[in-house]
């Protein structure tokens, strides 16, 4: 069994002496792990490290085998993201929404967006946003998306500025506004395009708060687990940013 493919490095564990186990997020694999023999060295340490992307070939005896992967560097972001707390942070919480998805299970437009967002982990004006709309993406390819298309109540597809709790569903301001203290603000950079999709430290605020509810209710808490440490990490430094 042999494929090549592109992939984002979410983490690495040592194997043995000199090897190392990989694991990537591949634009048309999904989720894959791999030896990657001399992974150690002086020369492969630079490159696997979570945050970069690399071009890699896998090869196993059989499908279900772990398999060993050989890798060329693609783009190089280690140096960038170690360089900042919030990066830094910023690539614990991409890696842990990564490994929310099946192994081997191909996600090939939530690639696209893990890789803009890795791209822009260090440029603090971008990254959160981009976080936020990665948590959103998530949300949909593990079948739970929000629908901010239309009014849940009136279906107008204008002045949408909630989103129910309980449905995912967002809410226009004259339906919304006599309940509005029991609905989560839908920052207009989630619908938005072009200009008016510029967020305010506020809207990722509020970005946050939504895609976190639905990942605590939908997603962490059914399955038994704690919302991640590097998530809290990374909006605690943004709550010092604000201050």
């Amino acid at each position: 069994m042999q494929w090549t493919d592109d992939g984002l490095i979410l983490g690495v564990r040592r194997h043995g002496e000199t090897s190392v186990v990989l694991e990537l997020f591949t634009r048309a694999h999904g989720r894959h792990l791999g030896l990657v023999r001399g992974g150690r060295s002086s020369r492969l340490r630079a490159v696997l490290q979570p945050g970069n992307s690399v071009r890699a070939t896998w090869r196993a005896r059989l499908d279900d085998h772990l398999g060993a992967f050989t890798v060329e560097p693609v783009a190089a972001r280690a140096g960038r993201i170690m360089g900042r707390a919030d990066a830094l942070h910023g690539v614990g919480h991409l890696g842990g929404l990564l490994r929310l998805l099946p192994e081997r299970d191909p996600h090939e437009a939530l690639f696209e967006t893990a890789e803009i967002v890795a791209e822009h982990l260090d440029d603090p004006d971008s990254a959160p946003a981009l976080l936020v709309m990665l948590e959103l993406a998530l949300l949909s390819e593990l079948g739970f998306g929000l629908d901010l298309a239309a009014c849940a109540a009136t279906g107008e597809t204008h002045d949408l500025i909630y989103v129910s709790p309980k449905t995912g569903r967002a809410v226009g301001a004259r339906a919304g506004g006599p309940y509005a203290d029991k609905l989560f603000a839908l920052p207009p950079f989630l619908i938005a395009r072009g200009a008016n999709a510029s967020p305010t430290r506020d809207d990722v605020a509020a970005g946050f708060a939504l895609t976190g509810h639905f990942l605590e209710s939908r997603v962490w808490e059914p399955r038994g687990l704690r919302p991640p440490d590097s998530r809290a990490a990374y909006l605690a430094t943004l709550a010092k940013r604000s201050l």
